[in-house]
């Protein structure tokens, strides 16, 4: 069955990755798509907004049920990139999404609670595996366990 992304069902496949781009922001297609699948009534396990759309939202300066009503009205991901950017505040330079970009992609755990609960989470799911360092990557894998994937 195809995906739907105009209306995902996050209780039948994982929004996209954090790492999908649209207009350079990580994070903004999947928050898009958990934004969609609230507003259907489809967004099982997943949270919106969660830390990571709450980060997103904060760079762009836009409170997250604005973002929530305008892309339940939106049409296209397009649609959605040409608000942000028209509403954002401060207005952020090409090279600020850049920068933003990589940090998010490159977020570690944070403090020992959290390192301690990411490894633990590690050991217990992929006691084998060296890969997984970051949150995106934590994002990543857990979408694939979700929806049936092994370790």
């Amino acid at each position: 069955m195809p995906i739907n992304l105009a209306a995902p069902d996050l209780t039948q496949h994982p929004p996209r990755s954090a790492r999908v781009r649209l207009g350079g922001y990580a994070m903004l297609p999947r928050s898009i798509d958990k934004a969609r699948a609230k507003s259907a009534g489809k967004l099982g396990e997943y949270l919106f907004p969660n830390p990571f759309d709450k980060w997103l939202l904060e760079f762009v300066g836009i409170d997250a049920d604005a973002f929530q009503s305008f892309v339940s009205q939106a049409k296209t991901d397009t649609e959605i990139l040409a608000w942000i950017n028209d509403n954002a505040k401060p207005h952020r330079a090409e090279w600020e999404i850049v920068a933003w970009t990589s940090w998010l992609e490159n977020l570690a755990p944070g403090n020992v609670r959290r390192h301690r609960m990411f490894a633990d989470q590690l050991a217990e799911h992929a006691p084998g595996r060296d890969d997984i360092r970051t949150l995106m990557d934590r994002l990543d894998f857990d979408d694939y366990l979700t929806f049936g994937g092994k370790a």
